[in-house]
């Protein structure tokens, strides 16, 4: 019988899994000496997850998890995958897109056609507009497909939310209470009420979402 891979993703919680999307000649990229090992470490913090915890769910050591984050090693193609498993991305997160030679800005700034994204299974699409998650915010643009939802449980993690419907309408439930949110509405609350959201609707809707600390 294969190993399941136990996920540790509190995206995963609320936006389901993420569609399959594999990085073409994958093999080629780590031989090209491209370090991984900071994106992963942000991405576990990120999400709460331990060493500890990543090792349990991925089988492989915390030493040579620690090696990888420090950049010390270079993951292997099979460990990248239970990584990428365990903490609910696809193994694209972890290589952002090169930024134009001569700026010197990819630390403070994103370009729109440089945005990290995961398109999950449930119709939603985040896409990542803070530079990085070792800040104490993230931002993201959260798109939402026709009647498309976070699931029928609510969810409750650490922190703050906030945001602002661009475009479309949005449910937001916030323990027993039901928001109709339209376009131009904004909203903040404590992350620890428990919540989730949907599209109702036949039009997309686009949310710009702001969460600190970053628990992606």
């Amino acid at each position: 019988m294969a190993k399941t891979t136990k996920r540790l993703s509190r995206s995963e919680a609320l936006r389901g899994p993420v569609k399959p999307e594999p990085i073409e000649d994958i093999e080629n990229v780590l031989d090209a000496g491209v370090s991984v090992g900071q994106e992963i470490k942000f991405l576990r913090k990120a999400s709460d997850v331990t060493l500890t915890q990543l090792s349990r769910a991925t089988g492989l050591s915390q030493g040579y998890l620690s090696q990888i984050e420090r950049g010390i090693s270079s993951p292997s193609v099979k460990a990248l995958h239970s990584i990428s498993r365990a903490l609910g991305v696809n193994i694209s997160w972890f290589f952002r897109p090169a930024q134009n030679l001569d700026d010197d800005l990819d630390e403070f700034v994103v370009r729109h056609d440089k945005r990290r994204s995961l398109t999950f299974e449930s119709g939603i699409t985040d896409e990542l507009l803070s530079p990085n998650l070792a800040r104490g915010i993230e931002l993201l643009r959260c798109t939402f497909a026709p009647h498309s939802a976070s699931g029928t449980e609510r969810y409750e993690h650490r922190g703050e939310e906030a945001g602002i419907v661009i475009s479309g309408r949005l449910a937001l439930w916030l323990g027993d209470k039901r928001v109709d949110l339209e376009t131009g509405d904004s909203f903040a609350f404590e992350s620890t009420i428990p919540h989730r959201y949907a599209n109702e609707n036949d039009q997309e809707a686009v949310i710009i979402w702001a969460i600190s600390p970053p628990t992606y």
